[in-house]
């Protein structure tokens, strides 16, 4: 999926301001401007379009965790040292962002009409060398990103 993409969705259904968005990256060590962060939220096929590249998206997501969740004292290892960022990687990190348990997750892809076991959805969060570990597609991103936007903003 285009992480712009992933932005602009995250952004919508959390209903995240300009200001905020740059609160959120600055969390992560990210100085952004409003003038930097516009094109980032264009589609690709619109003018002045960024395009955001994985690190960045990657510290939004984690700006996103202190926003939402507090900084930690002891970070884990793995915020100082990122693993690449995939579709699992994003899905784990609003997870972690949005303290979801299973059934929130599961709920959310199912506010989108798309259906998913336990077990499919944990193999999304195993280490890449477990014998169950699987690939989150696009569609899977793209419906629970969809879902969050229902959950959140349908509540009014």
């Amino acid at each position: 999926m285009i992480n712009n993409d992933v932005l602009r969705r995250v952004r919508y259904a959390l209903e995240l301001k300009d200001q905020t968005m740059i609160d959120i990256f600055a969390l992560s060590d990210v100085e952004m401007t409003r003038d930097e962060l516009l094109p980032l939220l264009k589609k690709d096929n619109e003018a002045d379009y960024v395009e955001l590249d994985n690190k960045l998206l990657g510290k939004f997501l984690d700006g996103l965790i202190i926003y939402k969740r507090g900084k930690q004292e002891n970070q884990p290892e793995q915020i100082k040292n990122p693993e690449p960022l995939t579709n699992n990687t994003i899905l784990k990190k609003l997870r972690i962002a949005l303290e979801f348990k299973e059934e929130d997750m599961l709920s959310t892809l199912k506010l989108a009409d798309f259906e998913l076991s336990k077990g499919e959805l944990s193999s999304f969060f195993r280490q890449k060398s477990h014998k169950h570990y699987r690939e989150c597609g696009d569609q899977i991103l793209r419906n629970f990103l969809q879902g969050l936007t229902l959950r959140f903003r349908e509540q009014d």
